[in-house]
């Protein structure tokens, strides 16, 4: 059976990012040092003694296990169109997969303004339709799972009386308001995966579809 692990290395890294400063196998490059009587074959760095002719081994930053709290938007918002059904059953495999890493790791739920600062990457699964605390409590690490319907994505361009289940504000539509909103969208969804990516991963998953394969093929997860 194929095992899975949470992707939380940042796509777009910002710059200067430090690596771990503990030495060991299996991680990132850390650094070369001169070759010592008992190092590893398979760890000398032939291509600096292609160069130099002195022999040097790879040092690689030790592989930490990740700490992960996941958090469940309950906006009003989350409860059309079947989002909500649809993010406790992605929040269910998310958990399971993050804990064969973390057996601590634990589900959270509420508005993202009620988020507060915590230790881990945090796998935020939200719409994404009301602004997040970016700067003010989001941790180094996130995992940024957006959740929304097909009709969100691509309403129909007919004329409409909507209500904004948040505000309880209602609001008339033509097809011009609908082709504006679908831009907006468009750029609001830019914005997020951009600000993710700095962050670590993102993945925009529809109601109804498959989640685990949509999860694997947008890397937020991994075989291990």
């Amino acid at each position: 059976m194929t095992r899975y692990r949470l992707a939380t290395k940042p796509y777009l890294p910002y710059p200067g990012e430090r690596l771990s400063r503990r030495k060991g196998l299996g991680g990132e490059f850390f650094e070369l040092r001169p070759y010592a009587p008992g190092d590893e074959v398979r760890r000398v760095h032939w291509r600096a003694y292609a160069k130099t002719g002195r022999l040097y081994t790879r040092v690689e930053t030790a592989p930490e296990r990740g700490r992960f709290r996941l958090f469940l938007d309950e906006s009003k918002s989350m409860g059309l169109h079947g989002k909500g059904a649809y993010a406790e059953r992605v929040a269910g495999l998310l958990l399971g997969i993050a804990r064969q890493e973390d057996p601590l790791a634990r589900l959270e739920r509420g508005r993202p303004q009620d988020l507060r600062p915590g230790r881990g990457t945090l796998v935020l699964l939200t719409d994404g339709l009301d602004p997040l605390p970016w700067a003010r409590v989001l941790p180094r690490r996130v995992v940024l799972v957006q959740i929304l319907s097909p009709l969100e994505l691509s309403p129909p361009l007919e004329e409409a009386l909507l209500q904004d289940v948040e505000t309880g504000e209602s609001l008339p539509v033509d097809r011009e308001a609908v082709r504006a909103y679908q831009e907006a969208l468009a750029a609001h969804l830019r914005a997020l995966r951009l600000l993710a990516l700095l962050r670590g991963r993102y993945t925009l998953l529809k109601v109804g579809e498959p989640p685990l394969p949509a999860l694997l093929r947008q890397g937020v997860l991994e075989p291990l």
